[in-house]
């Protein structure tokens, strides 16, 4: 059998495999394969039945793969953050928050800062006129608008502080980001 023609097509039944298995099979990855781990974990942390440290196992699965899947350029970092800030509001959101960094909200609200590469004043001031701007630029401010995607959740979960005075202007800022 010719691996080369196998690459890329989902693995069949992925799904119904215990996560000790996936796990170990992720383990061992290093491709698109890893894709389909992220995925298949995180659908069970969002519809399983399983008790909350079961969940959050998948969401760590999940958040792993996601990590060694993606590449070294800006637009493959800001797919990984965005993914990963999205699953770890959800779990804040749904399965609670706990001394674990990746459901503390406060954390989230700090890798969110660190995450954003663009003070969000001048992100507002040259969002409005986007379309003149070089393609790079507005590659920033896209990657800027899909890593804040999460912060409407994030916010209203956030105690009152500097960090989400903060994130409250990206909220704002988003609205206006091509």
């Amino acid at each position: 059998m010719n691996e080369d023609a196998d690459r890329g097509r989902p693995i069949e039944d992925l799904d119904s495999w215990t996560i000790e298995h996936l796990e170990a099979f992720a383990a061992a990855q290093d491709g698109e394969e890893l894709e389909q781990v992220r995925v298949v974990a995180q659908s069970h942390v969002y519809w399983s039945d399983e008790p909350r440290p079961a969940r959050l196992r998948w969401a760590k699965l999940s958040l792993r793969a996601s990590e060694r899947l993606h590449g070294d350029g800006p637009w493959d970092h800001a797919r990984m953050v965005s993914q990963a800030f999205a699953l770890r509001t959800w779990v804040i959101e749904h399965l609670g928050s706990d001394e674990d960094p990746d459901w503390n909200p406060e954390v989230l609200a700090a890798d969110t800062l660190a995450a954003l590469t663009v003070d969000p004043q001048h992100a507002r001031t040259i969002s409005a006129g986007w379309r003149d701007l070089p393609i790079e630029q507005i590659g920033e401010l896209r990657r800027q608008k899909n890593i804040t995607a999460h912060l409407d959740r994030l916010v209203n979960i956030l105690e009152a502080g500097p960090a989400k005075d903060r994130l409250v202007i990206w909220v704002e800022v988003r609205q206006r980001l091509p």
